[in-house]
């Protein structure tokens, strides 16, 4: 780590810097310990590592937002900006420092931008503040700096609020917010999370565009290795708070020392390979010195096993294999299982009222049209916005549809009455791509998971619906203490298998699965994306799988279903998709796929 401490052109430093978190009535959590690093002039540094490894805990410390009252640092930490120790300066010198030296975005926009305040109002505010600008300039400024991060109509967006944004436009406001005054060191605390590729792909090239004209230092924070890898110059790896490994970008892709790093390049899905299972960190760092090669998977009890060829294994649906395998059976081939689900030009539009009696339709789904076999999976994917979750909810009828067909199991479900339906609620559920907000936090785990058995009456009464309940925390991988806490006492992938296990009791033929693991980290996505395979392969479920992220549909999807603007543009299995798509679009989404997630350990 000898260059980590080089000091010529050094910027920022941090040196032995240790936070621990106080908690009532229990010893204090050490979140970050003994953490050294550089930030060089002109240099982007990323912090890379899974939930919980001290990556944000870092920045805000950085940044001197932890909160004081629970949290202590070391006093031999040392946070240096140029010549000047952050932790020795008064409150007023470091509010000084924000925003005017080194500005932070965080991870959620539309947590972190004022819902009552307009994007003008908040960008003004900043230059008012620190630059002292009169309310006119701020404003002219204002609409100087949302052109700059390339926000349509920069001076119509002034006057709008966060929630008439999409995700990737909230974004680019807090870049620009964050950009107001030139800082010198811009923290980007994981910018790109839950966005789809294309935005991922255009807020990176933003941030190195931006890097490049104002001559500026950016600590990117991530918990994706190979999205880092089109951006950073080096990279530093995280784990339990420790630094694991520090190097150059390209060393660390080419030759990474760490076994765990070498599993965070590993865990993520890849588009050139297709594992029969994929590793999980604490699998691969337990049972493995190396890595997987070409053609090899992991079983299901963490142990490296070779995958049968495409041509004579029946563990690859529909007989699909590696990217280079066999292709999928024909529809002449009477192979195929049965439809479950057949949708035919479903349409779904809303209306915005103009004026006293006049209103404006705004089509989200324009006739879209597929067919979902039972025990398979159909992947929908693109840009946000482009109708993929209308079209989910619109097939549960929590949207009613504004026209077409939809039938499950041979009845067209649109046409039957709500008390008709009810049957059919329990045949086909959801689950939410936020697991933070899709359970009740006034409800115990318990609770949420006899509610719906109690309802679609899957139990006799309410000792073998918690029989039951049991029964599906251990399919998850849960412990049976889980029963009676509250969902915020998990963390985001627990509380997304327990979301999954409370679908899943009322034993559904369909499953939609709306981007469930999107803001999940690696190991956290593999668990939850072998556990899909599993329950697939247990239960024959059939999933709807919505998603922006190409390679996770890649692994776990038979069909795919690319959709823009409403439409449905593509549809084909995912083999002959991946290798050969048809349309200009779909070949920009796979194009817009960070290529370093391609990029094998040497």
């Amino acid at each position: 780590m000898s260059d980590f401490l080089n000091t010529s052109s050094t910027l920022f430093s941090v040196e032995c810097l240790s936070v621990a978190f106080w908690r009532r009535r229990q010893p204090s959590f050490m979140a970050v310990r003994e953490v050294t690093f550089t930030v060089r002039e002109d240099e982007t540094v990323a912090l890379v590592g899974e939930s919980g490894s001290g990556k944000s805990v870092t920045a805000l410390a950085m940044m001197g937002l932890l909160p004081k009252y629970s949290t202590e640092i070391a006093g031999e930490s040392r946070i240096m900006y140029r010549e000047r120790d952050l932790l020795r300066c008064s409150d007023e010198e470091r509010r000084r420092l924000r925003g005017a030296d080194m500005a932070m975005i965080f991870q959620e926009p539309m947590t972190s931008l004022n819902p009552v305040f307009t994007i003008g109002y908040q960008i003004t505010e900043v230059l008012r503040l620190h630059k002292g600008m009169s309310a006119t300039a701020a404003r002219s400024r204002c609409v100087e700096l949302l052109d700059e991060v390339s926000l349509p109509e920069p001076r119509r967006a002034l006057a709008r609020y966060p929630s008439q944004l999409s995700g990737g436009q909230q974004q680019r406001a807090m870049i620009a917010m964050a950009l107001a005054c030139t800082p010198r060191l811009l923290i980007a605390d994981e910018p790109t999370t839950a966005l789809d590729v294309t935005v991922q792909k255009q807020i990176v090239e933003l941030l190195k565009t931006l890097k490049a004209r104002h001559r500026m230092s950016i600590l990117f924070i991530s918990h994706d290795l190979a999205l880092v890898g089109e951006l950073a110059d080096r990279i530093i790896v995280m784990r339990h708070g420790e630094i694991r490994e520090a190097g150059e970008t390209v060393r660390i892709f080419s030759s990474p020392q760490d076994r765990y790093t070498q599993a965070l390049l590993q865990c993520r899905p890849r588009l050139d390979n297709v594992p029969l299972r994929l590793p999980t960190i604490d699998n691969f760092m337990a049972e493995n010195k190396n890595p997987p090669l070409q053609g090899e998977g992991w079983g299901g009890d963490g142990a490296l096993t070779r995958l049968p060829s495409p041509s004579s294994s029946s563990l690859f649906k529909g007989g699909v294999g590696e990217a280079d395998g066999g292709l999928p059976p024909t529809a002449g081939d009477g192979c195929k299982a049965p439809s479950l689900l057949e949708v035919s030009n479903l349409k779904k539009s809303f209306f915005k009222r103009e004026g006293l009696w006049r209103r404006h339709e705004i089509p989200a789904v324009k006739g879209a049209s597929f067919t979902l076999r039972r025990g398979e999976t159909l992947g929908i994917v693109g840009e946000s916005g482009c109708g993929k979750t209308t079209l989910g909810l619109t097939l549960l009828r929590l949207h009613q549809a504004t026209g077409g067909v939809v039938c499950f199991d041979g009845q067209d479900i649109l046409a039957l009455s709500e008390e008709a339906f009810m049957p059919y609620r329990q045949r086909m559920q959801i689950v939410f791509q936020n697991p933070y907000a899709s359970l009740n936090p006034r409800f115990t785990v318990g609770q949420s998971l006899l509610e719906p058995i109690l309802l679609h009456r899957k139990a006799a009464n309410r000792q073998a619906a918690a029989v039951l309940a049991f029964d599906w925390l251990h399919r998850v991988g849960l412990d049976r203490d889980a029963f009676d806490k509250y969902p915020h006492e998990f963390s985001g992938g627990q509380r997304q298998r327990i979301a999954l296990a409370r679908a899943l009791t009322v034993e559904p033929e369909l499953l939609i699965c709306d981007e469930p693991v999107s803001a999940l980290d690696v190991s956290v996505q593999a668990q939850i994306l072998n556990l899909l395979k599993d329950l697939q392969e247990q239960l024959g479920v059939s999933y709807l799988f919505i998603s922006h992220d190409l390679a996770v549909v890649r692994y776990l999807c038979d069909t795919v279903m690319v959709m823009r603007d409403g439409e449905v543009v593509e549809i084909n299995d995912v083999d002959s998709l991946y290798r050969n798509p048809q349309s200009a679009y779909t070949r920009q989404l796979l194009a817009a796929v960070p290529q370093a997630r391609n990029v094998a350990i040497g």
